[in-house]
């Protein structure tokens, strides 16, 4: 794929390229041939779990569905501006996470992420993963297992083989900076 291309024309290049036909690829996705035409036109945009779809159906990883910043070619893979970082999306409510990372070809990502006051994973989630998360600023309680820890700016925790959980009741949004291997996005 190339640098700049859009994620519909990189969908439709992975399905030509497979010999796939739209009606072969919707049905594998459970997807009606004019919702996957608009996506790959980019009228419509996947959700996390249609881009899972996708790289399931594809046999890709799904970090390749991430695009790359426009950026200057010496800065390509290497460099991150501040304003150029990719927005992953917002899995939880009130949570924005961007991709630190030039991208996801590493054995790590290191994700940006902004918790929004009042906002919460009330499930707790477990990956196949190990995660440290520093925090740039305001507070935030963990749940890691069944332990709770309220971290501020300057913090750092560690999620390793156990499920965690976050809430912001703070009035001031919390950042934080998560450095994951391997890579989920």
């Amino acid at each position: 794929m190339t640098v700049g291309s859009t994620l519909g024309e990189d969908l439709k290049a992975l399905r030509t390229s497979r010999g796939m036909t739209l009606e072969e690829t919707a049905k594998k996705m459970g997807r009606s041939v004019g919702w996957l035409s608009q996506v790959e036109r980019d009228k419509s945009t996947p959700r996390h779990t249609d881009l899972k779809q996708f790289a399931e159906v594809f046999g890709v990883q799904l970090s390749l569905f991430f695009g790359h910043a426009e950026a200057p070619e010496s800065e390509q893979g290497r460099v991150v501006r501040s304003g150029n970082r990719r927005v992953i999306g917002e899995r939880d409510k009130g949570l924005l996470e961007t991709l630190v990372s030039p991208d996801l070809t590493d054995s790590f990502e290191m994700i940006h992420s902004t918790f929004q006051p009042g906002s919460h994973r009330s499930e707790a989630i477990m990956r196949p993963t190990q995660e440290v998360a520093y925090m740039v600023s305001g507070k935030l309680d963990v749940w890691i297992g069944e332990d709770m820890f309220t971290v501020a700016a300057g913090d750092s925790f560690r999620v390793k083989e156990t499920s965690y959980r976050w809430s912001n009741p703070y009035a001031e949004p919390a950042v934080a900076i998560w450095v994951i291997s391997p890579p989920v996005y």
